[in-house]
């Protein structure tokens, strides 16, 4: 830890990681809470519009019509931002990537806060679906950028600052959401727009940091940009290793373009890679983490939590999932990414089938819905410390640079495909099933532990390409045997 921060404060990283945190992950994290406490406020606000233009109001159903989508719009514009990740990535690079994202976000902020004044309640959609682009956008350049950024040795610590800044996004989306802050009818359009305001210092601090050394040297061929990234980054050196590393991969990819993400899918050599990406960003959706950011509200109201207490526990679930991601950065390159996943997925399957146990029994004991919030505290922790620390680094780390464009683009349609399908499919099993379906989500994450258990491998310190020979050396049952076969638990 103390080598690691020697680093961080030898050359700009520190600063670099925060920039880049407030104009990436921190957005999508922002966008995702604060958009619940104006809801009666903006509901109003389509209601007065849609009678101010018509002459009658528009009636329940066609009210909850535009409200369901200017919720829903924000997970379209995310899918349509992250589809597009591999075009802009290739065509802008890492750095310009990112500034254009942010000017972008600012040009929705100018359009949310001129909806009010000309009263339209199209502007909100509009202004949302491009807040959309620009998470969908942001987040996975973000990790991209930083990934390429990073040594080897201490590239674990450094990702999991992508989910530290979600985090952090969270959190200040239900603060700012306060009605002692900006959750007053008044204030709406502000709060919607917090996000974007820290876009502004992203575009004018983030040009005088350089582009990814590994983008530099890898795809434009500039070794010594290359280095001068490095040690604007991390402090004074030659470092040979890692330049030498980068030559490696370099060499093995001489000659190959940019995949697509169907290219990436139909490449029999990475399929082990995809199936791993796949099968973890689905856990993820369906571990009951979107059930709990989402419907915090109404989990607790089911427990017996007082309704005027619930924003403020909301509140340090917020705080908690911060402080776990910043333990788990202190750990990830010690114990490695398959261990802290497995344990991870594990132990929220248990928690959940325990929160299944405690909402059918609120009523028994005075004592139970307060177990209930305990429950959900311990779930976000381990999410945090397991699952959304790790899955950045072993992303990252699964694919070589002419597949991870492609890689992280697929990874955008699994999280916004699978956000907007929760979104519907949970308030009917939460109808049908009540607390549960909370069983669903225990059975997804003891699927997804085993399977880490038996066959993911290690990616801790390890290269792109030497992780890719570990996944061609995998053999399940009734697979060809070879002498070099990858030791697993199956």
């Amino acid at each position: 830890m103390a080598s690691f921060l020697k680093q961080l404060v030898q050359g700009k990283a520190l600063i670099f990681i925060i920039i880049l945190g407030l104009g990436g992950s921190f957005q999508i994290g922002c966008n995702l809470t604060l958009i619940s406490s104006p809801s009666p406020f903006i509901r109003r606000f389509i209601n007065s519009s849609w009678t101010l233009r018509y002459g009658e109001d528009p009636g329940e159903d066609t009210l909850t019509l535009i409200w369901g989508a200017v919720v829903a719009i924000y997970a379209i514009g995310g899918l349509f931002g992250s589809v597009s990740v591999g075009c802009v990535l290739n065509r802008l690079g890492r750095k310009k990537a990112m500034i254009w994202t942010n000017a972008l976000n600012i040009v929705a902020l100018a359009i949310m806060m001129i909806s009010k004044v000309v009263n339209s309640f199209e502007m909100i959609m509009l202004s949302r679906f491009l807040f959309g682009v620009t998470s969908g956008l942001g987040a996975n350049i973000h990790s991209i950028y930083l990934g390429e950024c990073a040594p080897k040795k201490i590239r674990g610590t450094v990702t999991v600052t992508v989910a530290t800044f979600v985090g952090i996004g969270k959190l200040t989306g239900q603060a700012a959401g306060l009605s002692e802050i900006l959750g007053r009818e008044e204030y709406w359009d502000i709060l919607l727009c917090v996000p974007a305001f820290f876009s502004f210092i992203h575009i004018v601090t983030l040009p005088f940091f350089p582009d990814a050394p590994r983008y530099l040297l890898i795809e434009k061929g500039e070794l010594e940009e290359c280095k001068n990234a490095l040690q604007c980054l991390w402090g004074p050196g030659d470092y040979k290793l890692e330049i030498e590393e980068m030559q490696v991969e370099l060499d093995t990819l001489r000659g190959q373009r940019n995949k697509s993400s169907l290219e990436l899918l139909r490449d029999s050599r990475v399929r082990w890679q995809c199936f791993s990406l796949i099968t973890v960003y689905t856990a993820i959706q369906f571990c009951g983490i979107s059930a709990i950011s989402v419907y915090t509200f109404s989990i607790f109201e089911e427990a017996g939590i007082p309704v005027d207490k619930i924003r403020y526990v909301t509140l340090g679930i917020g705080a908690s999932e911060i402080l776990t991601s910043l333990m788990c950065s202190l750990v990830i390159d010690r114990v490695g990414r398959r261990v802290l996943l497995w344990a991870g997925f594990g132990i929220m399957a248990v928690i959940m089938l325990l929160l299944t146990v405690t909402v059918q029994l609120k009523d028994y004991d005075f004592w139970i819905p307060y177990s209930t919030v305990g429950l959900v505290f311990l779930f976000v922790i381990f999410y945090g410390g397991g699952p959304a620390g790790v899955n950045v680094a072993l992303s990252y780390e699964l694919f070589v640079q002419s597949d991870r464009s492609a890689a992280f683009t697929l990874i955008g349609l699994l999280i916004w495909g699978f956000f907007a399908v929760f979104g519907f499919i949970f308030p009917l099993l939460q109808g049908a099933l009540m607390s549960y379906s909370f069983l669903i989500f225990s059975c997804v994450c003891l699927a997804e532990s085993l399977y880490i258990f038996f066959l993911l491998p290690e990616t801790k310190g390890k290269t792109p390409l030497e992780i890719a020979d570990d996944f061609r050396k995998i053999r399940v049952c009734g697979s060809p045997t070879e002498d070099n076969c990858l030791e697993t638990k199956l």
